[in-house]
C-alpha cells in the first residue's frame, strides 16, 4: 500500500492512503489520524489501511463515514513522517565515501567495508517534497543527497539483521541536504554533523515492501534512483548496484546498543555507483551520473586537480524520483527549489 501526509490538521499532519497511480487519496481517521499512531499500533492499522488502500484503487466508494476522497497533490504533502522519534542515516555505498576520501589523497580504513557509517540526524522538522532548500548564503555549499531510507517498527536492542528485515514497515526517497562547506570545520571538532546538515525532504508517498514487487530483495532497492538538476538528468545509479551493507544490516547497527521505536527512520546514503575500473562518470560521458554535486566534483579534483562543477545556486532545482519496470513513479517526486531564507 502507499500512504502520504496532508499539511493539515496539525504539527504530525492527516494520513491519507494512495491510489497505486498516485492519482488519488482517502482519509483514513478511523485507522489512524497520522501515520506515527499507525506505526504504533501497526499489527492493528496496517490489515485496516490495506484495505482502504484496496478499496480506493479500485475505485470504489468504501462507505466509511467521515473519509473523504480527493486527488492526490504532492504540494500539498509533508514528509510521510513531518517529525520522527529517529533520523540516523547511513553510508551504505562505500564508493561514495572512497571517492571523496580518494580526492582528498586519503585512504578509506578496511573496517569501512565491514562496518557501516552512520550519522544521527535531526528529525525534530523535516520539510516536504516540494518545500524549498533555504539556506542564508550559498558560501555554505548547498548540495543534494539523493538516497533511499526505510520506517521501522520497534526493533529491540541487540537485534539481528534477520530480525531487523521483519521490522521494515515502510521505504521512502530522501533528499538528505548537506552543507558541504560548513562540514570540514564542524567534523574536526570530532563531534559530527549538526550545523552541516539542514532539514531533509522525503519523497510524497510511503510504501509498503510489497509494493516494489521483486525489486525489494537482498534487503535492498533493485531500481534506478533518478536525479534532475535543472531540468537536466544528473544521475540514474542502480541503489541496489554497490550497496555494501541492505537494510537490515543498516537498522541493526543503529539498534546494536539502544532500542528503536516505531516510527525510527534509517537512511541508505548517497546513491552511488561505480563503473567499470572509475568511481563514477556523468551522464554526458555515458555513465550513470550521481546523486550528490560532491562526486562529479571529487571526480573532477582527481582527474583535473580542482573542481569545476559548482555547488547549488539560489533558484537552482532538484528532482528526485524512482520508476517501476513499466515506468510508473513508486514513491511520487521530491521536487525543491533552492531558496535564500530571510533572517
Amino acid at each position: 500500500m502507499k500512504l502520504a501526509t496532508l499539511k493539515r490538521g496539525g504539527r504530525d499532519g492527516t494520513l491519507v492512503v494512495v491510489s497505486r497511480d498516485l492519482g488519488r487519496c482517502r482519509t483514513v481517521g478511523d485507522v489512524a489520524g497520522t501515520l506515527q499512531q499507525a506505526l504504533d499500533d501497526w499489527d492493528t492499522a496496517a490489515p485496516a489501511l490495506q484495505r482502504a488502500f484496496e478499496t480506493l484503487d479500485r475505485g470504489a466508494d468504501d462507505g466509511v463515514a467521515g473519509r473523504q476522497t480527493m486527488p492526490f497533490d504532492p504540494a500539498a504533502c509533508h514528509s510521510p513522517l513531518p517529525r520522527a522519534y529517529q533520523w540516523a542515516d547511513g553510508s551504505a555505498y562505500v564508493n561514495h565515501v572512497e571517492l571523496v576520501r580518494r580526492a582528498r589523497g586519503s585512504e578509506m580504513p578496511p573496517s569501512f567495508w565491514t562496518d557501516p557509517l552512520m550519522y544521527q540526524g535531526g528529525s525534530d522538522s523535516f520539510v516536504g517534497p516540494r518545500d524549498p532548500i533555504r539556506a542564508i548564503s550559498v558560501d555554505w555549499g548547498i548540495d543534494l543527497e539523493a538516497e533511499v531510507a526505510v520506517v521501522t517498527g520497534d526493533v529491540a536492542m541487540g537485534a539481528s539483521p534477520e530480525r531487523c528485515a521483519g521490522a521494515i514497515r515502510l521505504l521512502m526517497l530522501v533528499n538528505d541536504v548537506s552543507l558541504r562547506n560548513l562540514i570540514p570545520a564542524e567534523l574536526a571538532k570530532g563531534f559530527g554533523f549538526f550545523q552541516s546538515k539542514p532539514a531533509s525532504a522525503f519523497s510524497p508517498v510511503a510504501v509498503t515492501p510489497d509494493e516494489l514487487g521483486d525489486a525489494w530483495r537482498d534487503g535492498k532497492v533493485h531500481r534506478p534512483l533518478v536525479v534532475h538538476v535543472n531540468g537536466e538528468l544528473f544521475g540514474r545509479p542502480d541503489a541496489g548496484t554497490d550497496m555494501v551493507f541492505d537494510f537490515p544490516r543498516l537498522v541493526a547497527h543503529a539498534a546494536a546498543t539502544r532500542d528503536l521505536e516505531a516510527g525510527s527512520i534509517i537512511g541508505s546514503g548517497t546513491v552511488s555507483n561505480k563503473q567499470g575500473g572509475l568511481h563514477g562518470s556523468s551522464i554526458r560521458n555515458g555513465g550513470v551520473g550521481y546523486c550528490c554535486v560532491a562526486e562529479v566534483r571529487m571526480y573532477e579534483t582527481i582527474e583535473n586537480g580542482k573542481p569545476q562543477t559548482p555547488y547549488l545556486q539560489f533558484g537552482d532545482t532538484v528532482r528526485i524520483e524512482m520508476f517501476d519496470a513499466a515506468a510508473r513513479s513508486v514513491f511520487g517526486a521530491i521536487e525543491q527549489r533552492v531558496e535564500r531564507h530571510s533572517i
